[in-house]
Parts: structure tokens; sequence; C-alpha cells
């Protein structure tokens, strides 16, 4: 193995390891999976620019319709609650449980001095939109950074300029691009099983919506699709959607919702670990191990990450030949 060619797996795996300590997951899977909506675009456009119109609206369609939903939600809250609570009462009342709330309003106030006798209470309010703002502000720079590299993914921008034909600066950057262009290569490998995983929640889902009758049913069934191509967090963004909807027509379908949301999230561990784990060749077990460790190291994308980061690892080692001595060893 050459110089440069050692230098870009250290290149490739300092961004990763930087990625987890400084919290940059979010940025780095929305660059991917950017790149990803991009690449697939261009494929049925033909053309780049037509692709990132696309891509826009899109993106803004999805966004468009989780704050529709959410706002309907919290606006028909109250409402919900005053219909729920006089039967929840009712229950409790039957049962000898005597609860500390009548309707919405005591139930808010009730809320809001538990919250206020917490000493912590507005520094982690502080912290969490703190928080929140900066991996907003990142996930828009992963993509902004995708939509650069979708139009030119060249790191030696100028190689006829410079006067040393074979110079390390070029080498290097074709090295570097080798190992994040077989890194996306695994991650895109994820995402076409990842699309198999998404199509069934949909189906599952479409069925549990046209059960209960569940408004907007034609919109939130392509919605539930499109999220579900985001490992693990895509289906809890629908399923929270779901929620939110269930609860304008009453608790009791919110609650069956909620248990739903739940089952589909614990189901989708076990799609992604046979699924994914037979698209990428490995052991269920090794999968699910790999999930766990990328959740405790990044949170939800490194749950996301993990079977893109093992698949590549699968794929590197395979192509490094062992002599036969060592093979005799082992």
């Amino acid at each position: 193995m050459t110089t440069p060619a050692r230098i870009s797996y250290t290149v490739l795996a300092v961004t990763l390891v930087l990625a987890g300590l400084l919290h940059l997951g979010p940025a780095l899977l929305a660059l991917l999976l950017s790149y990803f909506a991009l690449r697939k675009l261009v494929w049925l456009t033909k053309k780049k620019w037509l692709a990132l119109i696309c891509f826009v609206l899109l993106a803004a369609g999805i966004t468009y319709a989780a704050g529709h939903f959410t706002r309907a939600a919290v606006k028909a809250l109250p409402e919900v609650a005053d219909h729920s609570i006089p039967s929840a009462s009712a229950w409790a009342e039957a049962r000898q449980i005597e609860l500390p709330f009548t309707d919405f309003d005591s139930l808010r106030t009730l809320l809001i001095n538990a919250a206020k006798e917490e000493a912590h209470y507005l520094t982690n309010v502080a912290r969490f939109a703190g928080s929140t703002t900066a991996a907003l502000l990142f996930i828009v720079i992963g993509i902004v950074a995708a939509v650069s590299l979708f139009f030119n993914s060249r790191l030696d921008l100028h190689p006829e300029s410079h006067r040393t034909k074979n110079n390390l600066y070029s080498v290097l950057s074709g090295e570097i691009s080798a190992r994040f262009r077989d890194f996306y290569r695994s991650f895109s490998l994820v995402m076409a099983a990842q699309m198999i995983i998404s199509l069934i929640n949909t189906i599952l889902t479409a069925i549990f919506v046209l059960t209960i009758g569940l408004p907007n049913a034609p919109l939130v069934i392509p919605i539930t699709f499109i999220c579900g191509l985001l490992p693990i967090v895509g289906n809890l963004v629908s399923n929270t959607i779901i929620v939110c909807l269930a609860f304008t027509v009453s608790l009791k379908v919110a609650l069956l919702a909620l248990i739903f949301l739940i089952a589909i999230h614990k189901l989708e561990y076990f799609l992604n670990s046979k699924i994914i784990g037979d698209r990428i060749r490995n052991p269920v077990w090794l999968t699910l191990l790999a999930l766990i460790i990328g959740e405790r190291l990044m949170g939800i994308p490194g749950m996301a990450l993990a079977p893109v980061v093992l698949n590549y690892l699968r794929l590197e080692l395979s192509k490094v030949e062992v002599p036969e001595a060592h093979r005799a060893e082992s």
C-alpha cells in the first residue's frame, strides 16, 4: 500500500471519528442522504439542474407537510382533551383513582407547575434550543455540501495547473476521493435495502391509517414512504405525524397510534438487521451489534451509518490478501 493510500484511509477514519466526537452525525447523514437523492433524481431527469429543482421541491414539501400536521394537532389538542379527560376522570373514579386534573386547563397548569419545580428547567430549555438550532444549521450545511459535490466532486479542481505532473497533492486527492467514493457506494447499497424496509413500513402504515379512518390518509401514506428512506429516524418522524393527526380524532385513536408507532419502531430494528444484513452479507447479530454501538456513539445518525461502516470495512478488508504463512498460523 502506498503512502497516499494510507493517508487517505486515515483521513476517512478521522472524518468519521470527528463526526462522532463533535456531534456532526446529523450533518454527515444529511450530506449522504441529499447526495443519494440527487443522484437518483438525475437518473430520472437526466439533467442536474432539473434534479436540483426537484430535490428542493421535495424537501420543501416534506417540511411543509410536517409543520402543517403538527400545527393542526396542536390546535386540536385542547378540544380533544376536553372531550377525553371527562371520560378518563369517570374511568378513574369508578376505580377509586384520584386524578390531579379535571379538564385541559388544569392538566396544562399541572404540567407547567411540575416543570417549574425543576431547578434546572430554564437551563435545560435554553440548552435544548441552542443544540437544536446548531443541529439544524449543520444539517443545512450538509445539504449545501451535498449539492456542491453533486455538481463537482473533484478535490483537485485544476490538475493541469501543477508544474509537477505526478505531484503528491493530485495523487493524494485521487486516493481520498476513491476512499469516500467507496464509502458512498456502501451507503447507496444500504439505502437500496432501506427502500425495501420503507415499502414494508408504508404498507403496514397504510393498512393502519385506512382502518382507523385517519384524516389526510392519501397524503400521509406517501410521506411515510419518503420519511422511511431515513433509517430508524424516518419511521419515527412519519409515525409522530400520524400520532399528531390521531389526536384530532380522539385520545383513544392517538393511543392506538402510539402503540402502533412503538411496534413498528421495534419491527424496523429486526428488518434493518435482516434485510440490510443480507445485502451487506453480514450476520444478523453483527448488524444488530453495529446498530447498538452506532446509537451509543452518535445517536440515531450512528444507527443509520453503522451498517454503512460495517459494509465498507468488509469490502476494504476483503481486498487485503493474507500471506500463506499467516493463514496457516491462524
